[in-house]
C-alpha cells in the first residue's frame, strides 16, 4: 500500500459520476485432456433447450405469486456480464461496438459459445477454484502450490474434464506439489483427515459436517459418527517435506499398515506403562531415569524434552508417575494408519477405532490401503444416485452467476435444509448429471437462461424474488485486476517488493498483491461482502494507477486525448474503454460540462477517467 495521494481536488461533479453509475449499495471507491467430440458424447441433453425449461419452471412459479421478473439486460450489460463470467474480464471496446451493431437473435448464445471455447474459460474459473481451497486452508505454506495448481485445474477446465473426474484427481493426488497441482486440497490441510472430512463435504456435497466433530449437528441429522466415519477415509495420506530440496517441498503420500503405526502404538504403550524402561536403563536402581542412564539408547534423543514437560521436582531425572504424567501429544493421528475418534471423556486415550463410511452413501470394504480408501470415497461421492454431488456444484455455479443461489449459504445445503424452487433444482441438477457432469455444459445452460440474462435489480429487505431479476455482484480480485489491465493497454501492473513476498509466493506479483487486498472467499454470500478502506485507497491513491492515469507520457489516456479531439467522442471512449458501455444522458451532460469549465482539457479527463475507474460500477457485474 502507498500512502501517494493525489494533487488535484476532485470536483464534486465528478465524484457524482463515481456514484450515480450504477444504482449499487456497496462501492469499494467510497465504503472505507477430453477432446470436444468427446465432450458432446456427454451431452445427452440439449443445453439451450434445458435453459428454456428452466425458465419455464421459474415462471410458472413468478405466475403463482404475481411477479412480474425484470426484462431482459440490455446487449452492453449482458455482454459484460456473461464476459466476466466465463472469461475473467471485461469485453474489449470493438466486441462490444460488433455486439451492438449484430441484428441476428442467435448472437447471444453465440458469444458464449465462443467464451466456452477460449482458453481465458479455463484460466478464470481455474481461479475461482483456486479461492475456494486456499482460502479455507489450514496451512499457509500450502500456497507454494498455487501456481501448480491453476497451471493444472486451467488444463482440465479447458479439456472439458468431467467434475466427477476433477473430483477424484483431487481426492486420490499424490507426489511432489510442485510438479502435481492436484495435491492443492490434501495440501492445503496437511493431510489432516478431520480437516479433510470437512472440506471434502463442504465442496462436493455443500455440507457443513464439520459441526458434527466434537458432538452430533445441532441442527441437522448428522451424528458425530458420521463426521469421523468421513474422515476414517484419509488416515493413511501425509503430507511430508522433500529432503535437500531446493526450492522446498513437500509431497502427499501414502502411509499404509505399517511401522508408522506400530511405532506409536509403542510409545503411547511405554508413556502408559514406562516399568519396561526401568528395567532397562535404571541401572542404580533408584526409581529415577537419567540423562546419564540413557545415554547411547532409544530414549536419548528425545530425553531432554521428557525432562521439561514431566520433572515436577526439577532433579533432572524422570520417575515413573512422572513419565506417566506427559500428555499424549496432540498430532498422534499422524502416525495411525487407522482412524480412530477421540473419546470426549478420555482425551488421553486412543480412542475408538473407526472405519470409513460415506454419511450419504454406504461403507467400504474392509482391507483397502490409502489410495483405494481415497478412490472409493470419490465413487461414492460422484455417483449419479448421491443426488448432492451435483446439486452442489449446480447451486453453486448458478450463485456465482446470479448473484444467489437455491440455498444460501451456497456450501450448507442437505436434506434438512429448504431451497427456493426445489423443482427448478432438482431438473438442473438431474440434467447436470445427464450430461456426464460437464461443466460447460452447466455454464452453457445458466447463460443461456432469461433468469440470468435479466436486468440487474437492487436487493430490499421488504421485497425480493429470487431470480426474478440479477442482483448486483462484486467482481473478484483476478478480475478486477485484468479489467484495469485491459483500461490502460498493459499486460500487468508494477509490484510493489514492499509488501506481501513474507505472505505466499502468489503475493511477490503484481497480481499475487493485488488479489491478497481485493480477493473474498467466492462461497460467501453476496449480502456479507463490502469493499474496505485499503481497497478504496488503492483505487483512489495508488502510485501505480496515477501514473497510468497521466496524459503527459505514452498512456491509453494521451491516446484518446489526441485521437478523440471531439469532447463527446472522448468521453464515450472513456466510458466503453471503462464500464463497457456508453454513458447515458445525464453523464455525459455532467462530462461535457466539466470539460468545458476546467482550465486544462487533459487534466479533466484523466479527472473523468479517475473517477470511473473509482464507480461502484467498475468493480460490480452488472
Amino acid at each position: 500500500m502507498t500512502s501517494f495521494t493525489r494533487k488535484r481536488t476532485i470536483p464534486i461533479a465528478c465524484l457524482f459520476l463515481v456514484t450515480m453509475t450504477v444504482p449499487l449499495c456497496q462501492s469499494a471507491a467510497f465504503a472505507a485432456t477430453k477432446s470436444a467430440t468427446q465432450s458432446d458424447k456427454r451431452q445427452r441433453v440439449d443445453a439451450v433447450a434445458m435453459a428454456e425449461k428452466i425458465d419455464q419452471l421459474l415462471e410458472t412459479e413468478f405466475k403463482k405469486s404475481n411477479i412480474k421478473p425484470a426484462p431482459l439486460a440490455n446487449d452492453e450489460d449482458f455482454l459484460r456480464r456473461v464476459t466476466f463470467d466465463l472469461a475473467g474480464r471485461k469485453p474489449a471496446n470493438s466486441e462490444v461496438i460488433l455486439f451492438g451493431l449484430d441484428a441476428s437473435p442467435g448472437k447471444r448464445q453465440a458469444v458464449i459459445d465462443d467464451l466456452l471455447k477460449s482458453e481465458e474459460y479455463g484460466v478464470n474459473w481455474a481461479r475461482y477454484w483456486r479461492d475456494v481451497i486456499y482460502l479455507r486452508a489450514t496451512d499457509a505454506r500450502s500456497r507454494i502450490n498455487q501456481n501448480e495448481f491453476e497451471d493444472w485445474m486451467t488444463t482440465q477446465l479447458n479439456q472439458n474434464k468431467s467434475w466427477d473426474q476433477i473430483t477424484t484427481d483431487l481426492l486420490t493426488a499424490t507426489g511432489d506439489v510442485r510438479e502435481n497441482g492436484n495435491t492443492a486440497l490434501i495440501f492445503a490441510h496437511q493431510g489432516d483427515p478431520a480437516e479433510l472430512a470437512a472440506e471434502t463435504s463442504r465442496i462436493f456435497l455443500g455440507i457443513q459436517i464439520q459441526c458434527a466433530n466434537c458432538h452430533d449437528h445441532p441442527t441437522d441429522k448428522w451424528k458425530r459418527n458420521s463426521f469421523h466415519e468421513l474422515a476414517a477415509f484419509f488416515p493413511r495420506v501425509r503430507v511430508r517435506p522433500v529432503r535437500d530440496a531446493t526450492p522446498r517441498t513437500f509431497e502427499v503420500v501414502s502411509m499404509d499398515r505399517g511401522a508408522d503405526g506400530n511405532q506409536y502404538a509403542q510409545r503411547m504403550k511405554i508413556l502408559q506403562d514406562p516399568s519396561m524402561l526401568f528395567r532397562l536403563y535404571d541401572k542404580n536402581r533408584d526409581g529415577k531415569l537419567t540423562e546419564q542412564e540413557v545415554q547411547r539408547t532409544r530414549m536419548a534423543r528425545g530425553f531432554e524434552q521428557m525432562v521439561s514437560r514431566a520433572d515436577k521436582d526439577g532433579d533432572k531425572a524422570l520417575t515413573a508417575e512422572e513419565i506417566k504424567s506427559i500428555p499424549v501429544p496432540d498430532n498422534r493421528q499422524r502416525f495411525m494408519t487407522e482412524y480412530h475418534m477421540p473419546d470426549l471423556n478420555d482425551p488421553t486415550s486412543m480412542g475408538k477405532v473407526v472405519q470409513p463410511v460415506l454419511f450419504v452413501g454406504t461403507k467400504a470394504p474392509e482391507g483397502l490401503d490409502d489410495i483405494e480408501r481415497r478412490e472409493t470415497l470419490s465413487k461414492f461421492l460422484t455417483t449419479p444416485s448421491n443426488v448432492w454431488f451435483s446439486r452442489a456444484i449446480v447451486n453453486r455455479l448458478w450463485a456465482e452467476m446470479l448473484g444467489e443461489g437455491f440455498y444460501t449459504p451456497i456450501d450448507d445445503i442437505g436434506p434438512e435444509r429448504s431451497s427456493v424452487y426445489p423443482e427448478v433444482l432438482n431438473t438442473l441438477s438431474e440434467g447436470f448429471t445427464a450430461s456426464g457432469y460437464d461443466l460447460k455444459w452447466l455454464c452453457k445452460t445458466i447463460t443461456n437462461t432469461r433468469a440470468y440474462q435479466r436486468e440487474m435489480q437492487k436487493k430490499t429487505e421488504q421485497q425480493h424474488t429470487p431470480f426474478a431479476a440479477q442482483l448486483p455482484t462484486r467482481l473478484r480480485g483476478d478480475q478486477i485486476f485484468t479489467a484495469i489491465t485491459q483500461v490502460f493497454g498493459v499486460d500487468d501492473l508494477q509490484a510493489n517488493r514492499n509488501i506481501g513476498s513474507r505472505r505466499y509466493q502468489g503475493s511477490r506479483t503484481a497480481r499475487g498483491q493485488f488479489s491478497t487486498l481485493f480477493t473474498y472467499d467466492p462461497s460467501t454470500s453476496q449480502d456479507e461482502i463490502t469493499g474496505d478502506v485499503p481497497q478504496a485507497l488503492f483505487m483512489m491513491n495508488s502510485k501505480t494507477l496515477d501514473e497510468m492515469l497521466g496524459t503527459d507520457r505514452n498512456t491509453k489516456l494521451a491516446q484518446i486525448a489526441r485521437d478523440f479531439k471531439d469532447d463527446n467522442d472522448a468521453i464515450q471512449e472513456l466510458y466503453l474503454l471503462t464500464l463497457s458501455r456508453v454513458p447515458g444522458k445525464a453523464e455525459l451532460k455532467i462530462c461535457q460540462d466539466y470539460i468545458q469549465e476546467a482550465d486544462n482539457r487533459n487534466d479533466a479527463l484523466e479527472d473523468l477517467m479517475w473517477s470511473l475507474l473509482n464507480s461502484s460500477e467498475f468493480i460490480t457485474k452488472r
